[in-house]
């Protein structure tokens, strides 16, 4: 009975232990630091791992890590390393880029302006998309530790090959709507409303990996209609005093 009640006990306990170590185990998630042989320092095997662990250990001061030289560099930041592993998520909502391209991160905290990168949209029934000579315009004045992360080795590499990006597109109409661009984002030019890029494509500046964001309308009747069907246009145009003859759309 003893026998019994001891290995009852020393199963309770593994359980513990073994519960503790899934609630510690977030702290590290996305770190490839290794313990030193002999040791309970967290050795970095890369700058990204070297910006977390410091990051650790600005929240615990007790924690013990060591970066070896190659990796102790300021770039790339934190911010960009952690920007980048979200773009590339297969678990958050959204498509895989060609390159791990956050929004969040250029538009977001760095606050580029989204005609920077999709330039001419204020001119063109088209959005335009970034190219690898505009991206390349910044991203070469970059120091060369950016280059471990995998997105800027593709982004040299379609560069060094003269290859334009091929990027997944999000948001897409059928063919017989025509939707002019810069008829939206020069709405205010002419006496309309003022039209954010984040009324049809949601908030990018928090947006690591791109999606079609959920946007819920109802109109007449109660009727739900959602983004991007013909119904959710037809009531921004009704709110906001624009057109609604079949042939402003269908031509």
């Amino acid at each position: 009975m003893g026998t019994h009640r001891a290995r009852g006990r020393s199963i309770f306990v593994s359980i513990l232990l073994a519960g503790a170590a899934v609630l510690l185990f977030p702290a590290l998630q996305g770190s490839t630091a290794a313990h030193a042989e002999g040791g309970d320092s967290l050795v970095a095997e890369s700058v990204c791992d070297a910006q977390r662990l410091k990051a650790m250990q600005v929240e615990d001061p007790h924690l013990e890590i060591e970066i070896p030289a190659e990796f102790d560099r300021p770039f790339p930041t934190l911010a960009a390393c952690e920007s980048h592993e979200a773009a590339l998520d297969p678990a958050s909502e959204g498509p895989i880029q060609p390159i791990a391209f956050s929004h969040k991160h250029h538009a977001g905290d760095f606050e580029i302006d989204c005609q920077y990168c999709h330039s001419g949209t204020d001119r063109s029934a088209s959005a335009g998309v970034p190219s690898v000579e505009l991206c390349m315009g910044c991203h070469a004045q970059f120091p060369a530790e950016y280059d471990q992360l995998e997105g800027i080795q593709i982004l040299k590499e379609h560069w060094e090959n003269g290859k334009s990006i091929e990027w997944v597109q999000i948001h897409r109409l059928p063919e017989h709507v025509k939707f002019q661009h810069q008829a939206h984002i020069r709405s205010k030019d002419f006496g309309g409303p003022e039209f954010e890029c984040q009324t049809c494509h949601g908030p990018v500046e928090n947006m690591d990996k791109l999606y079609m964001t959920p946007d819920t309308k109802f109109w007449q009747y109660g009727l739900p209609t959602q983004k991007l069907e013909m119904g959710w246009c037809v009531k921004c145009h009704r709110d906001n005093g624009a057109s609604q003859d079949c042939l402003t759309c269908h031509y």
